[in-house]
């Protein structure tokens, strides 16, 4: 029997949203750490974990936490895990562009059976339960219907702390830039796995991600009808990092044939 009811549910969206717009609000971004390369965490990242952590501590003690923002701790595969990005999409946040999220899933039994990813800055939040569907705002959604390269608009990750893996990422941009419509970078990875649930993107392509980048987004676009796997196929780990392939289904064999 899964941990989540609807009630649990509703509670766990209200922490959420109440973290994003406390992330949101004008001063509160008042101290900027680099952690590596073009990778930052800042005192809202920390404030919103912590947040999050006890809270969801608070509703659901029997569960774990996995969240950026710390050591990764000690996981049983046999306990309900909540998996969080406090602030996904840092550099985005930093220069005030509008489009990061808080992204927050639940796995049990190894696979993910909840997630939302919010975007306090544009109001949207988008959720999804394991055989339930997908939503934005109480709205289903649905992947494209493209089913030609030639006619997809894709979004393309440039792996900024990953530095070593720059020279793969821009030659498989160019790639698909050849043989798609057009490429976008818009730097948030959960957003980008919830555009391909929407239908704004029909693929998105990153070279690295961590479970927390992508848990969440992951369940809404495979409840939306798409797909998402590691770019040769296989699927993607909730313990460790990789590269992620997302389509909205039919296109997933052409975006895999162009990474292999």
């Amino acid at each position: 029997m899964s941990l989540l009811t609807p009630a649990l549910e509703a509670r766990v969206l209200q922490a959420v949203e109440a973290a994003g717009r406390r992330a949101a609000a004008p001063g509160a971004l008042r101290q900027v750490r680099a952690k590596g390369p073009a990778d930052y965490v800042t005192n809202v990242d920390l404030a919103v974990q912590e947040d999050l952590r006890r809270r969801l501590a608070e509703l659901t003690p029997a569960a774990q936490f996995l969240g950026e923002e710390a050591a990764p701790p000690a996981l049983d595969p046999a306990r309900p895990l909540w998996i969080l990005d406090p602030i996904d999409g840092t550099t985005n946040f930093l220069h005030g562009t509008g489009h990061w999220a808080v992204s927050l899933a639940l796995a049990e039994a190894g696979q993910i059976v909840f997630g939302v990813v919010y975007n306090p800055c544009s109001g949207e939040r988008f959720t999804a339960r394991r055989g339930a569907g997908a939503f934005c705002g109480g709205r289903p959604l649905r992947v494209s219907g493209c089913r030609r390269l030639e006619e997809s608009l894709l979004s393309v990750g440039t792996v900024p702390g990953r530095r070593d893996l720059a020279g793969r990422a821009f030659a498989r941009m160019r790639t698909l830039y050849d043989r798609c419509q057009d490429v976008r970078r818009l730097g948030c990875a959960s957003l980008d796995l919830c555009w391909v649930a929407g239908g704004r993107l029909d693929g998105y392509v990153e070279d690295f991600l961590q479970p927390w980048d992508y848990a969440a987004g992951l369940l809404v676009v495979e409840e939306a009808g798409g797909r998402v796997t590691a770019p040769d196929g296989a699927p993607l780990s909730l313990t460790r990092g990789g590269g992620v392939l997302a389509s909205n289904g039919h296109l997933h064999a052409a975006l895999q044939s162009q990474l292999e």
